[in-house]
């Protein structure tokens, strides 16, 4: 993930700087506020130091996880009036697909979730999309070939 860019909203950005900051404030108290049992209970490990030697380990790789992202991160936001026709991060998408409708939002990695209509820019389908405008046809060729109809594109990220 070292280098990577994260797309992100500005709500999710928040959530991600809440979450670090309780994680942190957690690590301390937890580092400071309690002993750490002893690594041996007579010739043997102690397992209650290996459980809390885990424990530190998976706060701090989630910390870590977490400043990486906010260290290489892009905010989503919308694009100038007249580049709102393309379809980029942040677009809202009307699609017809076999003659149903369908409504996708691109996002980046991190918050997208297909059951909310949130698909990712690196998702086959998000990836086809880009760039495109209201009436291309994509064709997205998975297993079986399906058609993309685009109906109309609408950016509503603050």
């Amino acid at each position: 993930m070292e280098g990577k860019i994260f797309y992100i909203t500005k709500a999710k950005l928040q959530e991600l700087k809440n979450e670090y900051e309780e994680l942190v404030d957690f690590e301390r108290k937890k580092s400071l506020g309690q002993e750490a049992p002893k690594i041996l209970e007579s010739e043997d490990l102690n397992p209650e130091f290996v459980s809390f030697q885990e424990d530190i380990g998976f706060l701090r790789a989630r910390i870590d996880e977490l400043g990486n992202i906010m260290g290489h991160h892009e905010l989503i936001k919308n694009p100038p009036k007249d580049k709102q026709g393309v379809i980029g991060l942040g677009a809202k998408v009307k699609i017809a697909v076999d003659g149903q409708k369908d409504e996708f939002l691109i996002v980046g990695t991190l918050e997208a979730n297909p059951a909310l209509g949130k698909i990712s820019n690196e998702s086959p389908v998000g990836r086809a999309l880009l760039g495109h405008k209201i009436g291309d046809e994509v064709v997205i060729s998975s297993p079986v070939e399906i058609s993309y109809k685009i109906k109309n594109i609408k950016y509503e990220i603050s």
